[in-house]
């Protein structure tokens, strides 16, 4: 597995505290001690999300928002294609999600002030200023929370890892890392879902006693420890998953049919888009990808046109037309995005330059859930230097991706300390995205 490290060194988030880093996400096998399910609420617009995560940072200029009539140190290298949309152009590099720009809407001129990725990421990722005493629960955490799952299945899967994470929450709200991505036309098994070739339900059963026992020793701790909520379900959980047909195949892309498997593209991230579309329709309610790699200082316009605008187009556009012939894109909420755009200006940091930091303008992809496509909603200045109008801001777009599930964006939940907390407190519902 490829790990992108980004420019300040980071791989991920430096927490102080032990639950801190447990709560960036879980193994299999703590998170089951650490989760629970229930009923599918009933009447949200959407019952499931899917959210991609481009870390590093993607060019505006050079993937959703093309300005080819600006200056050459500016426009850079690639040309605009036309879209199936009339009037909307995109980068050379992405002619499949062209053909498919009715799926979906552009954000432009999406803008904020936080250069640094850390920062950045926990901004896109929870639509909440990022603040140093409170650490802000991620979509999954808030759609696990408020849309539970059947209790054989887990209700947030992070393929392989991602960055979304729990917050105040609590630990119980923390994504499975399934650790790995799937490979084309192999069996997929996630650590300890599948039995192991000398594991039997017999001895599974013999364990799960054992752990019963270890349960009701904790359960005066679990009362008064967050880190301890949901241990007394733990037995229960694992049994469920492990003994469970729908959670094992659901992880098993091999299972899935030759005429819709092969629209995938053998690569790690579509191959990851085709795992989603099983889980969504399995009932697993959110479900984070990651294609890093973004964080184009240097060679921007090679590293682009020969590894993640292929990927990035290749993996997205089958998703959407996946979820749509499964019948998924209405009642699935997408959102795709980085950190950050790059910089209008290129730099001269290597022989073909590269583009650096720059929130001050940035795009992000929304589809599904009821929110519709082929449009662009909002716009940046000549260079793409910043909004040319008025700016969307990380807070409206996740108020609009929560209010696409039917959860309030206003709604308070309470820290651990009581301290009452708005879930997005300042963003407002972009009402173009639902007509």
């Amino acid at each position: 597995m490829v790990l992108h490290r980004t420019c300040d060194g980071r791989t991920r988030r430096d927490f102080l505290r032990v639950g801190s880093v447990a709560a960036s996400g879980l193994t299999l096998a703590n998170y089951l001690k650490l989760t629970h399910g229930g009923e599918v609420r009933q009447g949200a617009p959407a019952k499931a999300a899917i959210f991609i995560d481009l870390p590093g940072g993607p060019s505006h200029l050079d993937s959703f928002d093309p300005k080819p009539q600006a200056p050459s140190e500016t426009r850079g290298t690639f040309q605009p294609i036309a879209t199936n949309v009339p009037g909307i152009q995109v980068c050379e590099h992405l002619p499949k999600l062209a053909q498919c720009a009715d799926k979906y809407t552009i954000l432009r001129g999406v803008s904020h002030t936080l250069a640094a990725h850390r920062l950045g990421q926990e901004y896109v990722n929870t639509g909440s200023r990022p603040l140093a005493s409170l650490e802000y629960p991620g979509f999954g955490a808030v759609v696990t929370k408020e849309l539970p799952v059947a209790k054989e299945l887990p209700p947030f899967v992070a393929i392989p890892r991602g960055s979304q994470r729990a917050g105040f929450l609590g630990i119980q709200y923390a994504p499975l890392n399934t650790g790995s991505s799937p490979k084309a036309g192999q069996p997929y098994h996630v650590r300890g879902i599948s039995l192991g070739e000398d594991s039997t339900l017999e001895e599974i059963e013999r364990r799960r006693g054992l752990l019963k026992g270890l349960d009701q020793t904790f359960s005066e701790l679990q009362e008064s420890d967050q880190l301890l909520v949901g241990l007394d379900r733990f037995n229960q959980k694992a049994f469920d998953m492990i003994t469970s047909r729908q959670a094992r195949e659901a992880f098993d892309i091999s299972r899935e049919s030759p005429v819709f498997a092969k629209q995938f593209e053998p690569e790690n991230f579509s191959q990851s888009c085709l795992l989603a579309i099983r889980l969504i329709e399995a009932g697993v309610r959110f479900v984070s990808l990651s294609l890093g790699g973004w964080d184009t200082h240097t060679d921007n316009f090679t590293k682009l046109k020969t590894q993640l605008l292929p990927k990035l187009d290749a993996g997205l556009s089958s998703l959407l037309t996946g979820l749509e012939q499964r019948g998924l894109l209405e009642s699935t909420s997408v959102m795709t995005t980085g950190e950050f755009g790059r910089t209008p200006k290129i730099n001269t940091r290597s022989a073909e330059g590269g583009r650096d930091h720059y929130p001050r303008c940035m795009f992000m992809l929304m589809a599904g859930g009821g929110m519709l496509g082929g449009q662009v909603i909002g716009e940046s200045d000549a260079t793409a230097s910043g909004p040319a109008h008025e700016a969307i801001k990380p807070d409206d777009v996740a108020a609009s991706f929560y209010h696409s599930l039917g959860i309030d964006p206003r709604q308070e939940y309470h820290t651990e300390t009581g301290r009452p907390i708005t879930l997005v407190r300042d963003g407002q519902v972009i009402s173009q995205l639902f007509g």
